[in-house]
């Protein structure tokens, strides 16, 4: 189990209470949410979010989501649940992203997400080549990626995005273009399948 929670670990909020929780573990039990419809998903995952704190509130010692990988420390998960309680829109937004969605993941020439499935949206990718990213350009990609993800959720236009549209943050930021295409890392049947796609910011040349 400490391997588990280890793989799935949303940056550093794993405090030492938290490993000697999962290590002296004695049970598992598992959360099932109805099909995650993808009118239905961001308040699913809302109302699972609640039962969650709810969960590690009543005397749980960890949680890890299977379906995504993802797992907090115990404050983080709280926190979160406490930010999308009463939160509207791009605020509620950015707590299920952050809650739910494994990012960034690097495959050698992406960073990638898992977990928009779960919000009802396609995975959301940044090209950056064949060196990984570190310090702040590691942050500004992930913060990229996040505004990405927040205007999928919130922005109806984002429902009419066709491949090779422009994306950038402010009107002076770089441009990016965006590519449509399915999600081809998983199988279907997979947890991490990705049945709305991805889509993956490339350089605007």
């Amino acid at each position: 189990m400490p391997t588990a929670f280890e793989a799935g670990l949303a940056a550093a909020s794993f405090t030492e209470a938290d490993w000697a929780a999962v290590e002296s573990h004695d049970s598992v039990g598992y959360l099932l949410s109805p099909p995650m419809a993808r009118e239905l998903a961001a308040g699913t995952s809302r109302r699972l979010l609640a039962a969650t704190a709810a969960l590690l509130r009543a005397g749980a010692a960890a949680v890890k989501n299977e379906s995504s990988g993802i797992t907090h420390g115990r404050d983080r998960w709280l926190a979160l649940a406490d930010r999308a309680a009463d939160a509207k829109d791009e605020d509620l937004a950015a707590a299920l992203v952050a809650a739910w969605v494994k990012r960034p993941i690097f495959d050698g020439r992406v960073l990638y997400s898992c977990g928009m499935h779960l919000l009802g949206a396609p995975e959301v990718e940044v090209e950056v080549g064949a060196e990984p990213p570190t310090g702040d350009e590691l942050l500004d990609l992930v913060a990229l990626l996040d505004t990405l993800a927040i205007y999928l959720l919130t922005d109806p236009r984002a429902e009419e995005i066709e491949d090779g549209e422009g994306f950038r943050l402010t009107g002076d930021s770089p441009r990016w273009l965006l590519r449509t295409g399915a999600c081809d890392r998983y199988d279907e049947g997979d947890l991490f399948h990705n049945p709305y796609g991805r889509l993956r910011l490339t350089p605007a040349e």
